[in-house]
């Protein structure tokens, strides 16, 4: 049957149901696009037989939203939105924000705090023994012990905290099939410990076969290095093929990681992605003006999951993997013609691809037998010699988009890896990215300019970064264009002092750069720039390593990226006088800011540094 899912109990009956197997509880509003994890899972389910219903945004503090549908015969699935429900609450420096992209109108306040927790304790007080199964982001990084930065503390397993039965971690296609075919033959929850791709508690390490054991909760408690270590166990089994069983004990019982979900083959990606979706949000929304975040995807394309690049600072190894899924390109191009039945749609396609988008194949062959490599990054400290690189079949996905009636153009947004592009030795797709795909500007993340940060961060040295802008521009004026990178950079991660953020400061000036926007660091759960921020070790060889955690060091490296904004004057110069950088506070070429300007006490006149007065010709 076509049409969404049911969202209200006359939306269900006019299916003819009695009642859901499934009744899906969300943080956030109903999208019924492949975009959004809940959509590819409720569908699914329906593929496969399943009958369920939505429940949107509840209100967690009364029963009448959960008690909507009744309960349900086979459980409650639980996912507390695309984003982490704090990132979703809270800027860096923890403060509210006041506009929400996943709620109909932008609105805030539609979610609680740790929404994971909260909506299964909230259904296990009206349905104590219900199933509830959790997934999607927050759950999926925080399935074992993990640094919460909004407490400053370490959190147990959200397995535990929530009271959910299983959490279905990562892209959970398979799993949860796996988990609704089990309960459906009469399986307990307790009894479902054989799926990959989920987290459980038990008590009897009978069940779990091969496994590892990590310190306990206890323990990490008491000791950030052993957490690092911990850390670092859990960085190198998730992969498919050469993970193990995690444990984590927490007294008499233990919470267990099976390996991730094997990776979707191409044929299984085009299935997902060609399910019945409404391809828009649920009309009940219309009134408020839709969801902010599906306008800004509604016609852009997925094209791949998994990312290699490895920044220490993503959580995508956790997530989605380092191993490259990919659709084909005859289903990329019926999802782009659909496109030309939607009103909206003017010809121009925002972006086409995954966590990077000129990934578009696994790193290397020796991964489809072997894995990934549990101790080697493909592209850091620097190319890995097995490391098959080619733009190819991008490129003639590319064209093959662009060919297409109705379509005037492509871009690509969702990020380039510029150090893959840069060890192409094939020019084709640099001179068409620069050609057909920027709308003007090309956004691009080096993050930072200093080696040692770089090494932190997981990324290519400054060098290389700089060889592609040279090579940009180039290509640039060649095809006779004028458009300009718009690099990313990060202030206050771990291992940038004032020295390093200084650095920063000089490359921007020297090279003209006056960034809009600078992003601080920010410590989300399960990345291994978190547990540097948290232990104040790098997980990856137990050295230590420089945090900038005062909120006013963090202010003064962010107004150093920022120099030539008068408000940051003050701090600008605080900066550099603690870093002993004086030489870049004058009114030389090379100084920063000028130097600070006196005033004659007993007349109140303004003179300059070298005694001479202003007059109000030079003031003005």
């Amino acid at each position: 049957m076509n049409g969404f899912l049911p969202m209200t109990r006359e939306e269900m009956d006019a299916r003819g149901w009695d009642r859901p197997d499934f009744v899906y509880v969300l943080g956030d509003a109903y999208v019924d696009h492949p975009s959004f994890g809940p959509a590819i899972i409720s569908r699914v389910l329906e593929k496969n037989g399943y009958k369920v219903c939505i429940v949107s945004q509840p209100d967690w503090r009364n029963g009448q939203d959960i008690m909507r549908f009744g309960r349900p015969r086979l459980g409650f699935l639980v996912c507390p939105g695309n984003m982490d429900s704090m990132v979703n609450h809270y800027t860096v420096a923890k403060k509210r924000r006041d506009f929400d992209a996943y709620t109909p109108g932008g609105a805030v306040g539609k979610r609680p705090d740790y929404a994971c927790t909260v909506y299964c304790n909230y259904i296990r007080s009206y349905f104590k023994d219900a199933v509830i199964i959790a997934g999607g982001i927050e759950p999926s990084l925080r399935r074992l012990a993990h640094y919460d930065y909004w407490s400053d503390s370490l959190r147990r397993s959200e397995l535990i905290t929530s009271q959910a039965d299983i959490i279905s971690y990562g892209m959970g296609e398979r799993s949860i099939v796996e988990i609704a075919d089990a309960l459906n033959a009469g399986l307990k929850p307790r009894e479902i410990t054989f799926v990959r791709g989920t987290a459980f508690k038990c008590d009897d390490r009978k069940v779990l076969g091969e496994f590892i054991e990590l310190p306990s909760f206890e323990e990490l408690k008491k000791d950030k290095k052993r957490y690092a270590e911990s850390f670092r166990i859990q960085y190198e089994n998730t992969d498919a093929i050469t993970a193990k069983t995690l444990v984590e004990s927490y007294g008499d019982f233990f919470v267990a990681v099976n390996p991730p979900s094997y990776p979707l083959s191409q044929m299984e990606m085009d299935e997902v992605y060609d399910l019945p979706y409404m391809r828009a949000w649920h009309p009940v929304y219309d009134k408020a003006g839709g969801i902010p975040a599906f306008k800004e995807i509604k016609f852009s394309l997925c094209s791949s999951r998994g990312c290699f690049g490895g920044c220490s600072f993503c959580a995508l190894t956790f997530h989605q993997g380092r191993r490259i899924q990919a659709r084909s390109h005859e289903s990329l191009v019926k999802e782009a013609e659909l496109l030309n039945h939607d009103p909206d749609f003017k010809g121009y396609i925002h972006d086409v691809g995954g966590p990077t988008a000129n990934f578009r194949a696994p790193s290397c062959k020796k991964q489809l037998k072997s894995g990934v490599c549990p101790k080697r990054q493909c592209l850091f400290p620097t190319k890995c010699p097995n490391l098959e690189v080619s733009h190819a079949d991008y490129v003639a996905l590319l064209r093959k988009l662009r060919a297409i009636k109705g379509v005037k153009k492509v871009f690509i947004r969702s990020g380039i890896r510029f150090d893959y592009l840069m060890a192409d030795k094939d020019d084709t797709f640099f001179y068409e990215l620069v050609g057909h795909h920027v709308s003007g500007q090309l956004k691009v993340a080096p993050e930072h300019v200093s080696d040692r940060v770089l090494n932190l961060m997981g990324k290519p040295k400054n060098a290389v970064y700089k060889a592609f802008s040279k090579k940009f521009y180039l290509v640039t004026r060649s095809l006779k264009k004028e458009q300009y990178l718009v690099p990313y950079l990060m202030s206050s991660h771990p291992g940038s002092g004032l020295k390093e953020a200084i650095e920063l400061a000089e490359y921007l000036r020297d090279n003209n750069l006056n960034p809009e926007q600078v992003q601080d660091f920010y410590p989300t759960p399960s990345t291994i720039s978190t547990c540097m921020y948290y232990t104040g070790l790098d997980p990856r060889d137990g050295k230590s390593v420089y945090v900038p955690k005062s909120p006013h060091e963090k202010a003064m490296q962010r107004a150093l990226i920022q120099y030539k904004n008068p408000k940051n004057y003050d701090l600008v110069r605080e900066a550099l006088i603690k870093a002993g950088r004086t030489d870049l506070i004058g009114n030389g070429g090379k100084c920063l800011i000028r130097p600070p300007k006196r005033v004659n006490a007993s007349r109140g006149i303004k003179v300059s540094p070298d005694g001479k007065k202003i007059t109000d010709k030079k003031r003005r």
